[in-house]
């Protein structure tokens, strides 16, 4: 790799590898020791194509979560089955590896901006802005650059779009989905909410078991299947479809439904 390679979004990749070097070696401990993740699945990530992934996740903090699947993709890469276990598969990361945030959340802060530099494809929100309420377009520069970066990689989005358990899908993924035709592999998770503040950059309890199950990729007819259709599928693969409420314990409910009284920034 050239010194000074850069990929489409012009970031040096040297820069880049270090910064997941470094960034990875400072919160190995979050999910390997003052709370440990439980992986299942991670055996999938090795059989899927080099580009064109889509990862669809339900939401839980700004940062943790997406922290978190950087180290397991990257363990499940270099061997380990289920485990992030010793902190060396970082040394040589996926480094077309991207997630889709809130522009303002990224440019809010000097470590933001870092965690931006290592893969965020930052797009402006069409529902909410500066803790607002909003109505607006869907800029077709975010969606070119979600492209740009199927095309060069692997991409982690967040289809409700919010932390807030249970909200609806955004119909953009779907959209991206239908559009594009990338593999889309579900990913559940759990734990995170406990176990960190709402940016996910505090450690706010100990000794939480924190969960991610990777699932098998969805079967998706790309040309026959409507968008409302796709929402559906999409709901029940990250487990966000109301039908899942049912079977939430009642201090688990009880924890949902008072964030859901936070309202998002």
């Amino acid at each position: 790799m050239g010194l000074f390679k850069k990929n489409p979004f012009g970031h040096i990749l040297f820069v880049k590898k270090w910064l997941i070097r470094i960034l990875g070696a400072i919160t190995h401990r979050r999910f390997r020791g003052f709370n440990e993740l439980q992986i299942d699945g991670s055996e999938i990530l090795k059989g899927l194509p080099e580009t064109n992934v889509l990862f669809i996740s339900n939401h839980q903090t700004y940062f943790a979560d997406v922290v978190a699947m950087f180290h397991v993709f990257n363990a499940s890469l270099s061997g380990r089955d289920d485990s992030i276990k010793n902190v060396g598969y970082l040394w040589n990361p996926k480094l077309n590896i991207y997630y889709v945030a809130a522009k303002e959340t990224m440019k809010a802060g000097l470590l933001p901006k870092i965690l931006a530099y290592v893969g965020s494809v930052s797009i402006e929100r069409t529902w909410r802005a500066e803790g607002q309420d909003v109505n607006r377009q869907v800029k077709m520069s975010d969606i070119s650059n979600i492209a740009k970066a199927l095309d060069d990689g692997w991409v982690i989005t967040f289809p409700q779009g919010t932390t807030t358990p249970f909200k609806p899908i955004r119909k953009g993924t779907a959209h991206i989905i239908k559009r594009y035709k990338p593999t889309v592999v579900p990913i559940v998770i759990d734990g995170f909410r406990r176990s960190f503040d709402k940016k996910g950059l505090r450690i706010k309890k100990k000794n939480i078991l924190q969960s991610m199950e990777i699932k098998e990729p969805l079967d998706i007819d790309y040309e026959n299947e409507t968008i409302p259709e796709i929402v559906e599928k999409i709901e029940y693969a990250i487990e966000q479809h109301p039908s899942f409420l049912k079977v939430i314990p009642k201090e688990e409910l009880l924890a949902k439904e008072e964030l859901n009284k936070k309202r998002e920034w």
